[in-house]
C-alpha cells in the first residue's frame, strides 16, 4: 500500500463522514467553511466531498489560486515585456493561458515572441546566463508557498553576477485577504481550512489573530479526502463547543513555526507592500515587493514599459467566485463560452481554479 492510500481510504472517509452528520445535527444553523488553497478546492470536487456532507456543513471556495488572483494590469505587463525587442519572458506553465485585456502569453508566443515555460526560478537565473544579450524576465506570481525560491533565484543571480535576470513580482500573502474575508457579513464565514503548502512555510501561528481577535476556528488542513473531512470535523467540532482556535490537522508536514530558511530569504528580499488581488481590490500590507536592495533585479523600476488600457471579460464573475461569493455554476459564461479550451477568465486557466476544478470534477 502506498502511503497515501490510507488517506484515500473509502472506510475512513465515510466515517469520518458519518461523524459530521452526527455532530451537525446538534446545530441550530448552518455552518461555513472556506478554503483558500486550490490543491484542497481541487481535491474537494475530484472526491465529490460536499456531496458527503450534511445541509447543515457547507464549504465555499476562496482566493486560494495565486494564477486566479492576480490582475488584468500584471498579464497586461507581461503581454508588453513580450513585445520588447531582445527580451525573454520565463514563466511556470500556469500563467502561459491566462487572458489579460487583449492577449495572453500564449497568443504572444504564437506571434513570434521569446516566452519560456520553466520549472524553477533558478532555471530562469540559468536560462539568463546562458543568453548575457537578452533580457530574462521572470514572473514572480504566487502566495509564501513559492516566494522563497523566487527569493533565492534572486540572491543566486546577484551572487553570480548574471545582470540581466530580472523578476516582474506579483507576489501576495494569504492571511491578511482571510482577515478581511471573515468580517464580510455576506460571506458569514464560521471556520477556515487552512492552506497546508502556505502554512509549511509561515506556520499556523499565523492565523492566531483570525482565531483570537476575529473569532474565526482555522485547522490547517491536508489535501487527501480524509485530511479535509478531519479538516472539516474538527471545525465543526470548535463550532460546536463555541470555541475559536488554531488546530493542525496536517501535524506530518506542518509545524507551529513554519519554515525558519525560507521565512528567513523572504525578509532578506522582500519587504511587505499593498497588493491588488483579482476580485478583492487593493489590500494594505497583503503583497511583496523586492527590496531597494536589488532593486536592479525588479522588472518594473528597471525596465519601464508601455502598458495597454485595462479592460476586464464582460460577463466574467470570476472576481465574485474567488471570494466565495457565487459557485461556479452561476457564472454565465461557465461552460458556455468559457471553458478550458476557450477560457474567458483566470479561474478556468489555472490547475487550481475554482472554475476548472468545477469544470472537470463538478458537472
Amino acid at each position: 500500500m502506498n502511503y497515501q492510500d490510507a488517506f484515500r481510504s473509502r472506510e475512513l472517509v465515510l466515517g469520518l463522514a458519518g461523524e459530521i452528520r452526527r455532530l451537525a445535527a446538534g446545530s441550530s444553523r448552518t455552518l461555513t467553511f472556506m478554503e483558500v488553497c486550490g490543491t484542497h478546492t481541487m481535491a474537494i470536487y475530484q472526491y465529490g466531498l460536499r456531496s458527503l456532507l450534511p445541509p447543515s456543513v457547507r464549504l465555499i471556495s476562496g482566493p486560494g489560486c495565486p494564477v486566479c488572483v492576480t490582475p488584468n494590469g500584471y498579464l497586461d505587463q507581461a503581454v508588453a515585456y513580450c513585445r520588447q525587442p531582445d527580451t525573454i519572458v520565463a514563466t511556470f506553465g500556469d500563467m502561459i493561458r491566462v487572458p489579460g485585456s487583449s492577449s495572453s502569453l500564449m497568443e504572444e508566443r504564437a506571434q513570434g515572441a521569446e516566452v519560456r515555460i520553466v520549472y524553477s526560478p533558478l532555471d530562469a537565473v540559468a536560462l539568463a546566463a546562458a543568453h548575457p544579450g537578452n533580457r530574462v524576465i521572470f514572473l514572480g506570481v504566487g502566495f509564501e508557498t513559492t516566494a522563497p525560491a523566487i527569493a533565492g533565484s534572486i540572491l543566486a543571480a546577484a551572487a553570480r553576477g548574471v545582470a540581466n535576470y530580472f523578476v516582474l513580482a506579483s507576489h501576495k500573502t494569504i492571511p491578511i485577504p482571510m482577515q478581511l474575508l471573515s468580517a464580510d457579513p455576506e460571506l458569514s464565514i464560521d471556520g477556515y481550512l487552512c492552506p497546508a503548502h502556505v502554512s509549511a512555510i509561515i506556520g499556523a501561528h499565523a492565523y492566531r489573530h483570525l482565531a483570537e481577535a476575529q473569532r474565526i476556528p482555522c485547522v490547517v488542513t491536508g489535501f487527501e479526502p480524509a485530511d479535509v473531512m478531519q479538516g472539516v470535523e474538527m471545525l465543526v467540532r470548535q463550532c460546536l463547543a463555541l470555541e475559536s482556535r488554531v488546530e493542525i490537522q496536517y501535524s506530518r508536514v506542518v509545524t507551529w513555526e513554519g519554515n525558519r530558511r525560507a521565512r528567513e530569504l523572504l525578509d532578506r528580499v522582500f519587504v511587505p507592500t499593498d497588493a491588488e488581488w483579482r476580485g478583492l481590490g487593493i489590500i494594505p500590507g497583503s503583497g511583496l515587493a523586492i527590496r531597494d536592495d536589488y532593486a536592479s533585479f525588479d522588472a518594473a523600476r528597471a525596465i519601464p514599459v508601455p502598458v495597454e488600457p485595462l479592460r476586464e471579460h464582460a460577463g466574467c464573475r470570476c472576481g465574485d467566485i474567488l471570494k466565495g461569493k457565487i459557485p461556479p455554476f452561476d457564472c454565465p459564461l461557465f461552460a458556455g463560452a468559457c471553458t478550458p479550451e476557450t477560457p474567458m477568465g483566470a479561474c478556468m486557466v489555472s490547475s487550481e481554479g475554482t472554475c476548472a476544478a468545477a469544470y472537470k470534477y463538478g458537472r
